[in-house]
């Protein structure tokens, strides 16, 4: 009887203990592990990684504009003090902030902007190498419109015109107005006399639906996106010597640079990460698509990303609509499990099943992005994305194996090895847009040391660079870009 009450003394006071432990483990809540911003012309990220889920409400002052998040459950601890100073000066939307500890298991962050933002806070779940998260993303509340963006920058750079007649002078804004470089193309040309052969009318609207946003910024938003807007009226290729305002029709290329932002994309075993390297490449190849035309017609480069930030993979597929691309290029360097893997590989999309299990193995480990570089979609959100990603067609596929195969040829005239001597296909949610040829190129294995070492390498990108810019007029001259408007 002695030993058995001496043994249920010991368990109650060990239960006394887990509880006493447990009580303190609830009332410590969660640790700050890290702070990290990403800054960018199209939004700024904030995120804040900890040992544990975070919840937090968050209130916006309009004048000035400020944003105040409040987390719970948390201390002030020198991890979430270098939040501070992590704000550059050339922040788009942050001018600066202030961290402290507004309550007890209550810290409020305070950002002061420089413009009016519209503000997602989400959580997420801990996968890859990162833990539980808390991401600020701070979206500007008008966003600008790339395809009108392009067209000024076009404009900027070419010559200027001659002054306009009596019949054109009154479709320009009155001196001081507001800047309105798409509409004013679009103005110029429909004052002009109609070519022979092209097709009379104005271009078709473009229209898309948007979710609402919730009047009080306090939890998840649907992403928003710049409004679309119409191309400029097409017409026959312009002239030797004409300028912006008369280019008839822009190609645009958009050149999508993989991952970025929290998703480093593959790492080399010298530390050389896959997304800095690909956005490299992009802005040589931008650089070189700026400065070529087709049959008279401008040529433009649009990077889904230019700048070290994330973009969703449905994103980066709307973005290529938007601006209305002709022709859509992710770049990626491909990575496997044994540094023997080597060779630069084109993909094209499939509507069954990959070419190959290696493709296929690649295509699930691409798709995966969005879960490591962290998107705020809700069910309704992901619905709409993948009804929009399965809506390719069997004419899209046809172009983009042409497109590929014309790159495949340029990149082994490089003397590069290939991986694989055709263009692959598989099943990657980046190159399901409906209406636009769309290829991603593996540029060369970076889990590969020698191969990674050319990737390092500003002669090995440049000859790269080429390489694709001639495969993209390889395929323009045996596939003449259409001269009509693009209807999203």
């Amino acid at each position: 009887m002695k030993a058995s009450g001496l043994k249920r003394r010991v368990l109650l006071q060990g239960g006394s203990v887990a509880l006493l432990l447990g009580l303190h483990e609830i009332a410590r809540g969660a640790t700050i592990m890290a702070v990290r911003v990403w800054p960018a012309a199209d939004y700024t990220r904030v995120t804040i990684e900890s040992d544990g889920r975070l919840s937090s409400q968050q209130l916006v002052v309009g004048s000035p504009p400020r944003l105040a998040v409040d987390i719970t459950g948390i201390e002030l601890n020198p991890a979430l003090r270098e939040l501070v100073g992590k704000i550059k000066p050339d922040d788009p939307f942050i001018n600066g902030l202030r961290v402290g500890q507004f309550a007890p298991g209550v810290v409020r962050i305070v950002f002061d902007l420089k413009q009016a933002v519209a503000p997602q806070v989400f959580s997420l779940a801990p996968v890859a190498a990162y833990r539980d998260r808390l991401v600020l993303d701070l979206y500007p509340q008008q966003a600008t419109d790339p395809l009108e963006s392009l067209i000024a920058e076009r404009m900027r750079e070419a010559p200027k015109a001659a002054p306009p007649d009596a019949a054109t002078a009154s479709s320009q804004p009155p001196a001081g107005g507001p800047v309105d470089p798409l509409g004013d193309l679009m103005a110029q040309q429909a004052a002009r006399p109609p070519s022979r052969g092209a097709p009379q009318g104005s271009p078709p609207q473009v229209s898309v639906s948007q979710a609402n946003r919730p009047s009080a910024p306090v939890g998840p938003m649907p992403m928003p996106m710049p409004p679309l807007a119409s191309a400029p009226p097409p017409a026959e290729p312009a002239t030797r010597g004409a300028t912006a305002s008369q280019t008839d029709r822009i190609i645009i290329v958009a050149l999508d640079p993989g991952h970025g932002g929290e998703d480093p994309g593959a790492i080399g075993s010298n530390g050389t990460r896959e997304k800095d390297i690909v956005l490299q490449i992009a802005h040589r190849l931008r650089a070189r698509i700026n400065a070529s035309s087709v049959n008279g017609n401008p040529m433009r480069a649009f990077l889904t990303r230019d700048a070290d930030f994330f973009v969703p993979l449905g994103v980066r597929v709307q973005k290529a609509r938007r601006v209305q691309a002709d022709l859509f290029v992710s770049i990626h360097a491909d990575a496997f499990t044994t540094p023997d893997a080597r060779g630069a590989s084109v993909f094209a999309l499939s509507q069954g099943g990959a070419s190959s299990s290696a493709a296929r193995w690649l295509a699930n480990k691409e798709n995966q992005a969005d879960k490591v570089g962290g998107v705020n979609v809700g069910n309704h959100e992901v619905q709409v994305q993948r009804a929009l990603l399965d809506m390719s067609t069997t004419a899209q596929i046809n172009d983009s194996l042409k497109l590929g195969g014309a790159m495949i040829g340029e990149i082994k005239g490089i003397g590069a090895r290939l991986h694989k001597g055709q263009v692959e296909q598989a099943g990657f949610a980046v190159l399901k847009a409906p209406d636009i040829p769309s290829v991603l190129v593996e540029t060369a294995f970076i889990s590969n040391p020698e191969e990674e070492a050319k990737l390092r390498s500003t002669a090995y990108q440049e000859e790269l660079a080429d390489a694709l810019m001639r495969g993209i007029q390889r395929y323009f001259a045996q596939n003449p870009p259409l001269a009509r408007s693009r209807q999203l």
